[in-house]
This record gives structure tokens, sequence and C-alpha cells, in this order.
């Protein structure tokens, strides 16, 4: 089974309380034995495999991956910079993101629809590895007007993945 996200055209899929609850603890833990899930849920561990592949199916499971410590990889701060593009280099957007994206601080890169055009959460190791990174791949660029970075004290994810289940 591939780990490949499932591109899905329809709308949303209809889940009942038994779905959410076990994509809560799929959540929680992915690497989850179907035996300790299926128990979790109150189901057979047949059923629960069956609803698991259901899910996947359905798109809605699209990947398994592992939460890493960056802390332990020696990046000791977190930062968010908000990015706005000239009007003149609109076109260069996807350009913009793509080379971003390959950058290895990189956590996450958000497209927005407001005033800022994207927001960068990146790991680095210091304040200057920070500023290293804005240097280099922002300020440097012609097509970037402004930037404002933000340092994160706490970054917590949410337990629930928006599915309306409390654990």
């Amino acid at each position: 089974m591939s780990d490949a996200p499932q591109i899905r055209d329809q709308g949303p899929v209809v889940l009942d309380e038994l779905d959410r609850a076990i994509i809560a603890r799929l959540h929680e833990n992915a690497r989850i034995p179907n035996v300790d899930l299926a128990r979790a849920v109150g189901i057979s561990p047949s059923t629960c495999l069956a609803r698991v592949r259901s899910l996947r199916e359905r798109g809605v499971i699209t990947r398994y991956t592992a939460e890493i410590d960056p802390v332990a990889l020696g990046f000791t701060l977190q930062a968010l910079v908000s990015v706005r593009i000239r009007p003149g280099a609109r076109h260069l957007m996807e350009q913009i993101s793509d080379e971003l994206r390959r950058e290895p601080e990189v956590a996450q890169l958000f497209f927005l629809g407001g005033t800022e055009d994207f927001l960068i959460h990146v790991r680095v190791r210091d304040s200057a590895h920070v500023r290293q990174f804005v240097l280099k791949n922002l300020s440097a660029n012609p097509a970037v007007a402004l930037t404002e970075t933000n340092l994160v004290f706490e970054h917590h994810t949410a337990l629930s993945a928006g599915i309306g289940v409390v654990l």
C-alpha cells in the first residue's frame, strides 16, 4: 500500500463516529498495531482493518509520518516568517514557493489569501541561523517586498486533527 496522497475531486467524505475514533487514535499514534487499535475503539481486528483500508481508499488517510523532535537535531529555535511579494512579481509565486519548500529549514509553507502571501514555519539552530535564512532566501530576492519574522516560544500540534472527537 503506497503512502502517496490520493487526489479527491468530490466533496467531503461522510464519516461515522467509529471512523472518527479510528482517525483520532491513528493521529495520536500511526504505528499502533491493528489489534490495539481495534481494542481501543471497541471492534474486532478484522473490522478495524477493513475500516482503515476504507479510510485510505476514500482518501481520508493519505499517509503515515514520523514526528521528529527538532531540538534532538540541533534546531532549538522555530520562527514564523510572513512574506509579501511585490505586485509586479506575482507571476513568480509558484517558483518562489517551490524554491522555499526545498530549503531544509522549512517545516511548513502556507500560501495565503490576505495581506501576506506566504507564511513560512522554519526550524533553525539559533537567531543567527534564522537571520541567515531570511537574508539568503527572502531579502535577497527582488520579488520579495516585505518580510516579518516572529519567534515561536511554544508549538503544540492539535490532537484532534479537526475531526471533532474528544479523546
